[in-house]
């Protein structure tokens, strides 16, 4: 049974792979041939031999199996988590300063983010879902009860309770802008059947009372018109909504141009020619409560806002 190789020729084996690895040129040359090992044994006692070192051909021999085997050769483990924490610790202070500046701009830049533009959006999202789940049905109901106090009209009651189910359905889609659109065409409606005002004939120096005009649609016509005014019962100008027969266009304002009979016109000019006063100038009642104006003249109903 033959023992373990003795502690000194395995260091001197070591030393011979030394030899062997550090002398490049004598590696290439003397392991390119077919008799690389005999030559390489060769040359290799002679290097020992130079430096006055005995070394068996069984330690020689050893060293080179050993080159062939890469038996003492240090082959570095493959790149892995631990190596890689181990390998950042110990280099820290070369990028650390750099990596706390870039966290710093990390850390402001999502700060400055945060505060100007996911902040605003929470709290404008938070607003909304307040004002949908809150607000709108409490306004919509709000405005739908000043309305069925206002009146007792059933068209104008069921109108209201078609504007509040459209409004609270809208609600409660998410539809906001829709909801408001309701609430608003109640409250609209509300103060429509709170007005109260008379409808008077303009009859001031220098305004015209009354005009004509001749239809786009057929120039051999003319259509006539009173030049009126909403006034409360303090003659202050109330604004009302009117809308032109002439574009469709629909503005609330206090003056407008009625819509006549030519025999009205007529009746109304010879009455402030005769003397400068128009003897009835109300030709129209609002009262609160109701939508409709009640009229004292004939009208089709149909004005016009400019003249």
């Amino acid at each position: 049974m033959t023992g373990a190789p003795a502690l000194d020729e395995t260091m001197l084996a070591m030393d011979v792979v030394d030899t062997i690895r550090h002398a490049d040129r004598l590696v290439e040359r003397e392991l390119s041939g077919t008799e690389r090992q005999a030559r390489l044994r060769e040359r290799l006692r002679e290097i020992y031999h130079s430096q006055g070192i005995e070394v068996s051909d069984a330690v020689l021999d050893q060293g080179i199996l050993a080159l062939e085997e890469r038996r003492f050769a240090y082959t570095p483990k493959g790149e892995g988590w631990r190596r890689s924490l181990a390998t950042a610790w110990a280099t820290r202070g070369r990028w650390g300063k750099f990596a706390l500046a870039g966290l710093g701009v990390v850390v402001i830049g999502w700060g400055a983010w945060y505060v100007t533009v996911a902040l605003p959006r929470a709290r404008e999202a938070a607003a909304i879902q307040y004002e949908l789940q809150t607000d709108l049905p409490r306004s919509l109901k709000a405005e739908f009860d000043r309305v069925t106090a206002g009146t007792q009209d059933t068209a104008v009651r069921a109108d209201a309770a078609r504007l509040l189910a459209e409004g609270e359905a809208a609600a409660r889609a998410g539809r906001a802008s829709d909801a408001r659109a309701r609430r608003d065409a109640l409250a609209d409606l509300a103060a429509r059947l709170a007005a109260a005002y008379s409808v008077r004939i303009v009859n001031r120096p220098g305004e015209p009372s009354a005009i004509w005009r001749v239809p786009a649609s057929n120039p051999r016509a003319r259509n006539y018109y009173l030049i009126v005014e909403a006034v409360d019962r303090d003659g202050k100008p109330v604004e009302v909504p009117i809308t032109s027969e002439e574009n469709g266009e629909t503005r609330r304002v206090s003056r407008w141009a009625q819509h006549v009979p030519e025999a009205e016109f007529e009746r109304v000019r010879r009455d402030k020619l005769a003397n400068g006063i128009i003897e009835q100038p109300v030709i129209g009642q609002k009262v609160a409560g109701s939508l409709a104006t009640q009229w004292t003249v004939q009208t089709n109903g149909g004005a016009i806002l400019s003249w």
